[in-house]
């Protein structure tokens, strides 16, 4: 896997007869919810088809952000940051984490008057976010050769390691005592009177009475099997890493054409702000219309290119039988081919910003596929047609940073106990029971 290096989780050998909870899926948001499932005492299984953290939770830009959210998701990420804040203390492992600020640059006052008016969702949360001018911003930037009219500047953000954060977590629901499966897919969910009973694994059958989907990109996949449609898309994303450089900004910084956030190791995660490749494939006309909202939004940042992954798609099964290899078995790990000609013009825009970049030389370059709902908020929600199971996923590309307080909540929700937030924006069935499902723009 060309992809980025990720802490190596050794999956359990054992195989669980019977546990509470399956969570179905390790990335960021399985790893966190079968972490408090497991802290609250619930035996919890923990599947996944590949490696832990191998997809989109290790390719992303990690950033831990509350700023320019959608509004709908800033109640959960206000938690996340809490949570985020002991982390690395909470699992006995380092996540990278460090509240270290992001800076959203506003090219001219339209921008500006949009990014202050995004600053009033915050009121009172106690995170600091203000709008700086050109002086101020030099002054928290120093060396920086940006031609801005300002920017939102959010002391309360801050980064992680994605490479790092879901193996930390994932060996923390370990120590709790859940069983942690790699390269051990779940071909399908068995039910009893209708509701969750178990599922069936490549390496054999586990009893369980409650199931969590945290499949990212697969999810839509894995829901046809069960007669469930979620309207969900895949949005490729291509990153690099660069050499450690001296005198970098240690905050995090988007711009128009570019987005850059310090490594741990003193290089950069350099990603381009404005443009992400759209495969056309067969669920993209089946989902045109739900997503036609979103497309008019986000147009002038999306590219869509058909091509071989059409194919590939279109001759995907979307049924097998359980004593038979499912789709999953045969793609272990989602490693999409990154694009060096956008990734070297969005190098070359980071470093006309910052010249000290010129100092720094390409580690290291791949490519992740986002996960995204018609509203560009995730599924976090029960399914009330399959009593037992529950969904996790289409976290739009946002998933990284919001990711252990989405944990939290899918916990809150399988066990019954109060939420940490109110759970209705997030809800499975706002897809079919008549609301307006589209992002919310003119922040």
């Amino acid at each position: 896997m060309p992809g980025p290096f990720v802490v190596p989780v050794h999956g359990d050998t054992e195989l669980p007869k019977e546990v509470d909870c399956v969570v179905v899926g390790g990335g960021i948001i399985g790893t966190a919810t079968a972490l408090e499932l497991a802290e609250t005492g619930l035996r919890v299984a923990l599947c996944e088809k590949g490696g832990i953290g191998q997809e989109q939770s290790s390719r992303n830009w990690g950033w831990v952000r509350i700023s320019r959210r959608d509004p709908r998701e800033v109640p959960l990420m206000a938690e996340a940051l809490r949570i985020w804040a002991r982390l690395s203390e909470r699992t006995g492992r380092d996540t990278g984490y460090a509240r270290a600020g992001i800076v959203f640059t506003c090219a001219d006052d339209k921008e500006y008057e949009q990014h202050e008016r995004w600053g009033r969702h915050l009121e009172g949360y106690q995170f600091e976010s203000r709008m700086i001018g050109p002086g101020e911003l030099r002054d928290l930037l120093p060396g920086s050769n940006l031609d801005v009219k300002g920017a939102l500047y959010t002391p309360a953000d801050g980064r992680a390691e994605p490479q790092k954060a879901a193996p930390a977590i994932a060996e923390a629901a370990r120590d709790r005592g859940a069983a942690i499966l790699t390269e051990c897919a779940v071909r399908g969910v068995e039910t009893t009177n209708g509701a969750v009973s178990g599922v069936v694994t490549e390496r054999g059958f586990i009893a369980c009475k409650a199931v969590v989907l945290a499949g990212g990109a697969w999810s839509n996949l894995f829901c046809g099997t069960l007669g469930l449609n979620l309207p969900q898309l895949k949005v490729m994303n291509t990153v690099l890493r660069t050499t450690p450089v001296e005198n970098g900004p240690d905050q995090a910084v988007w711009a128009n054409n570019f987005a850059i956030r310090k490594r741990q190791d003193g290089g950069y995660t350099v990603a381009s702000s404005m443009s992400n490749v759209v495969d056309l494939v067969p669920n993209s006309f089946r989902y045109a219309r739900d997503f036609l909202p979103a497309w008019k939004t986000e147009w002038r940042s999306l590219q869509f290119r058909l091509g071989g992954r059409f194919l590939d798609e279109a001759r995907m099964p979307t049924r097998w039988a359980m004593d038979e290899a499912s789709p999953f078995e045969y793609c272990r790990v989602l490693d999409p081919k990154p694009s060096k000609k956008s990734s070297e013009r969005v190098l070359a825009n980071a470093r006309k910003a910052f010249p000290v970049l010129e100092k720094a030389q390409v580690a290291q370059r791949w490519a992740g596929y986002i996960d995204v709902t018609p509203d560009a908020i995730p599924v976090i929600s029960a399914v009330d047609s399959i009593p037992g199971f529950h969904v996790a996923t289409g976290f739009s590309g946002h998933g990284f940073g919001i990711g252990p307080a989405a944990g939290r909540l899918m916990a809150d929700i399988v066990t019954g106990r109060p939420p940490i937030v109110d759970p209705k924006d997030f809800r499975w069935s706002r897809f079919s029971d008549g609301s307006k499902v589209a992002p919310i723009t003119g922040l």
